[in-house]
């Protein structure tokens, strides 16, 4: 049941989110995006560091000073295996107009999914892995430590459902086809958790691999997409300030219930 839950946790985040497009009748204000954003980095720098590359070293402590190999040959394998799929898929980021990847005939709405799933997928493997390391009972993560992880990503979810549907509002869709779209881009973080469990027998010998892999792979989505949004034009204060909040929240999670 727990691990249900779980897995469900991200994407009921994403839900709520997306549901705040029935409560405002206005697009979202850059300041409150400006602070979501920032909210939604810290909560996945914070992540990526206390429960993914911290466990991932604990793991090999009997090798010494090598017990760092593993974290950062995963991490930048997360790192380069983002960028590839960054680069090889044809996706649109919210708010901009000029399309990434290769040259596609795909419409807007098709490659904004894209986009979104790009981003989601390293957060449902994080949870997927995490879940996978306390299912066989590995040092340094438990059942709470990944219940932690999944509330920690399912509140980091809450503002990017709502980034995600309150532009498809603005640009003349229904509320309902916003708060659709704006929910279905969390359905790839279970899906990609499920996965990454039903694989965990097979990956039992490189799970600090794996989990400094979803550290890397959530990293470069921070400082490729969130950032770089949250930054940008007025306001960036309030991003630097949801930042703090949003890496100090995911920290006492993961300590509090680790």
């Amino acid at each position: 049941m727990s691990l249900l839950i779980g897995l469900l946790l991200p994407l009921m985040g994403t839900m709520l989110g997306a549901a705040f497009v029935f409560l405002m009748k206005d697009e979202m204000s850059p300041r409150i995006q400006k602070s979501l954003l920032g909210f939604a980095s810290g909560v996945m720098v914070a992540a990526s560091v206390w429960s993914l590359l911290i466990p991932a070293m604990e793991m090999e402590t009997s090798k010494g000073a090598w017990s760092v190999f593993p974290a950062a040959v995963g991490f930048l394998l997360g790192m380069g295996f983002l960028l590839l799929i960054d680069e090889v898929t044809p996706h649109l980021h919210i708010g901009t107009d000029k399309p990434e990847g290769p040259r596609s005939h795909l419409s807007r709405t098709a490659m904004l999914a894209l986009a979104v799933t790009i981003h989601n997928l390293p957060e449902g493997m994080a949870v997927g892995v995490v879940f996978a390391g306390a299912a066989e009972g590995t040092a340094g993560l438990s059942l709470a430590s990944a219940l932690a992880v999944s509330i920690g990503i399912a509140i980091q979810n809450v503002p990017e459902g709502a980034i995600i549907s309150m532009p498809m509002r603005a640009a003349g869709n229904s509320r309902w086809r916003s708060f659709l779209i704006g929910s279905l881009s969390g359905v790839v973080e279970p899906l990609g958790a499920l996965i990454v469990i039903l694989l965990a027998s097979m990956m039992t010998p490189i799970l600090p691999y794996m989990l400094s892999f979803a550290a890397g792979a959530m990293i470069y989505v921070v400082v490729e997409e969130l950032i770089p949004e949250a930054s940008e034009g007025e306001h960036s204060n309030l991003s630097t300030i949801g930042f703090a909040i949003g890496f100090t929240l995911m920290m006492v999670l993961d300590v509090v219930m680790g």
